[in-house]
């Protein structure tokens, strides 16, 4: 078995951004040390991040797939050490079959896992956020500069995290999923999709192993309870 494949490591929360606190606390060398599969977005919410087979790629507000140095920084990603199981083949399917797929036809999930759809995908609407910077605003106001892509019949993978109910405002609760196409000319954040045809493979996580930012003096002063977290992850992703 693959070193830590039950772990999914996470640094920094959702809920951090929602008040803007965007800077980078991370290294990407450092999160390629807990996992070699992953997803985040960068200081100032710059771009989309997702890394496969332990290649980080950042989709930038041009489109463009532009792979990271170690020296990256991010406020927000997690990772974990690819070993995952193949599902089956799944055709015709829009995110609502993809769902019913993946949860195995139960409503939710209480634990944490990964998906991976490797395919052909008939439709494909992504996004990338511009990327700020200081003075940051809140999540909200960052989040209105995005460029949106959308393509037809491309080949690609999605990755995609689910996280229970109970951990929204850590994470998104559901589905979050990010694209690379094989060509790597198009990718990004997930807005709506369709699946041609594609293989899917599942990754559950009995441990999440979350990292707070405890050196960054913004975190670790913030007080949460004025934000709206739940809402605004909600409207944002």
């Amino acid at each position: 078995m693959t070193k830590n494949s039950k772990t999914l490591y996470q640094h920094g929360t959702l809920a951090l951004l929602v008040p803007g606190l965007l800077t980078g606390t991370i290294t990407m060398g450092e999160l390629l040390t807990h996992g070699d599969t992953g997803i985040g977005t960068g200081e100032g919410l710059d771009g989309e991040l997702i890394i496969l087979d332990g290649i980080p790629y950042q989709v930038d507000s041009h489109g463009s797939a532009n792979i990271l140095k170690d020296d990256f920084i991010m406020p927000f990603a997690n990772s974990h050490f690819a070993n995952y199981t193949e599902l089956g083949t799944i055709s015709n399917a829009t995110p609502a079959d993809f769902e019913k797929t993946a949860l195995e036809g139960k409503p939710n999930s209480n634990t944490f896992f990964s998906v991976l759809v490797r395919g052909t995908f008939s439709y494909m609407k992504t996004r990338a956020v511009v990327k700020s910077s200081r003075p940051f605003s809140t999540l909200a106001e960052t989040a209105k500069n995005q460029s949106i892509f959308e393509t037809k019949n491309v080949k690609g993978t999605m990755l995609s995290y689910y996280s229970p109910a109970l951990f929204h405002g850590a994470a998104v609760a559901g589905f979050h999923n990010h694209f690379l196409a094989d060509d790597h000319l198009f990718g990004g954040h997930i807005l709506d999709f369709k699946i041609a045809e594609g293989t899917v493979s599942i990754q559950q996580f009995d441990t999440l192993e979350q990292h707070l930012p405890v050196d960054n003096k913004e975190f670790m002063d913030h007080d949460f309870s004025k934000d709206d977290i739940a809402r605004t992850i909600a409207e944002a992703e």
